[in-house]
């Protein structure tokens, strides 16, 4: 998976296109990001008794992992991830992801 929970990302497609925002969730069977503040829906409650008031809750909906884009923390840009094996000194080599635009690692 290309992106992480507590990752930067930047919207690409839909109503807060542009916007830039914090991974909360990622689903990776379904291939969908929830970002904290953005595509946000709201459900309607109805009062559960009498004397009390319904209410709106706002909360961010997922958005399909193809319209967002990681934001590199070294550069500052919306880029695409790649992924390079680097082998410490007497360790063991280890997975890491690349941002395209910079070649900085993603912690």
């Amino acid at each position: 998976m290309n992106i992480k929970k507590n990752d930067k990302v930047k919207i690409l497609a839909g109503k807060d296109k542009g916007k830039i925002g914090k991974v909360l969730q990622v689903s990776p069977a379904e291939g969908r990001v929830s970002v904290e503040g953005l595509n946000l829906l709201i459900k309607h409650l109805r009062p559960n008794r009498n004397g009390e008031k319904g209410q709106r809750i706002e909360f961010p909906a997922f958005i399909d992992i193809s319209n967002v884009a990681l934001v590199c923390p070294k550069c500052g840009k919306a880029t695409r991830v790649g992924f390079k094996v680097l082998k410490p000194e007497g360790g063991k080599s280890k997975k890491m992801r690349v941002c395209k635009k910079c070649q900085e690692t993603i912690e």
